[in-house]
């Protein structure tokens, strides 16, 4: 009987192989099943994730603007206004070219640039609070009134650390922009047009802002914005060195920049879009002029699937996926 009970019990149990293969197969048809949930979701919000970015380039923001690169913080808060009707949720200019643009499904990635460490886009005031109308106050102002829209920005400095003279004073903005989340970038130790300079020079000039960026705050820079957009007479120059490695290196240009997971994405040379209104040269080439360009033609913008582990997209802009970003894919 006992024989009989063991042999009857051995029946009614599966073999361990068959248990292996049954969970593969369930393992199989949960991952297929998701990865249609995320197509299906995909192609609810047109995700397009081989879009094209707007990097918009600020320098000081001032009441009363002197030069074109100037904004007044009128001017720039009715930028980021713009920006957030316009579903534009920013990221830096790091996230960017590491392709981790972790945005919310349906919206569009933008980068805010600040070059020269201009006083007007950062000073504290005794209790360490940003000054009324400098850039990173503004940017604040304008999240806390759209919970969702964060004040992320990448800020380009150079040896004059936002007018401070004092190593205390430096490390004190440095710390302040890095605890709040926003990205420290190299723009030279003087702002020199690095075209046509030697090897040596241009690593001085980059190497030395990076060496009194990393020692006052303990960040290595991880971008680049040229001075005057020009690059050097060898583009890695820019990207890698003694005492630096960057992922990027942005221009001054004028277009809206390749998404990262493009073909046509060179980390070497990220164009960007000088910020003023619709006059002169700028009736084409400035901020809102492309801004009404990429509104106008959709299917040229970045659109987030929402997802940061895959790279969504129409199946007919196949052709433009960089093939290192092949096991992302998710086209539909």
């Amino acid at each position: 009987m006992l024989t009989a009970a063991v042999i009857l019990t051995g029946c009614d149990s599966q073999p361990d192989t068959t248990k292996l293969a049954g969970t593969k197969v369930d393992a199989a048809a949960k991952l297929k099943a998701t990865k249609a949930a995320k197509v299906k979701n995909a192609a609810k919000v047109k995700a397009n994730e081989l879009g094209q970015i707007p990097v918009l380039m600020f320098h000081r923001i001032v009441p009363k603007p002197q030069t074109t690169d100037d904004r007044s913080p009128q001017q720039f808060r009715a930028d980021l206004e713009r920006l957030v009707r316009e579903d534009y949720v920013p990221i830096t200019a790091a996230e960017m070219v590491a392709g981790k643009i972790d945005i919310p499904a349906g919206k569009h990635p933008v980068v805010l640039t600040f070059d020269d460490s201009s006083p007007s886009q950062l000073t504290l005031n005794e209790m360490g609070v940003p000054q009324k109308d400098t850039a990173v106050a503004i940017l604040k102002e304008v999240a806390a009134a759209h919970p969702g829209w964060k004040p992320k920005a990448t800020f380009y400095v150079t040896r004059d650390m936002f007018g401070k003279t004092t190593r205390e004073e430096q490390a004190q903005m440095l710390l302040w922009l890095k605890d709040n989340g926003f990205e420290i970038g190299n723009h030279t130790s003087d702002h020199l047009n690095l075209r046509g300079r030697s090897h040596k020079e241009v690593e001085e000039q980059i190497g030395k802002i990076a060496q009194q960026i990393n020692s006052l705050s303990y960040t290595k820079p991880t971008t680049i914005a040229l001075p005057y957009g020009n690059q050097p007479n060898k583009k890695d120059w820019a990207l890698n060195g003694k005492l630096y490695k960057h992922q990027g290196a942005f221009l001054a240009g004028y277009t809206p920049a390749p998404a990262p997971f493009s073909k046509s994405f060179d980390a070497a040379g990220i164009p960007r879009i000088k910020a003023m209104d619709k006059k002169g040269d700028c009736a084409q080439f400035c901020s809102h002029a492309w801004l009404d360009w990429l509104k106008k033609n959709p299917d040229m913008r970045y659109t987030s699937d929402g997802d940061v582990r895959t790279v969504a997209y129409p199946k007919y802009k196949a052709p433009y996926l960089r093939k290192s970003f092949t096991t992302w894919s998710l086209p539909y």
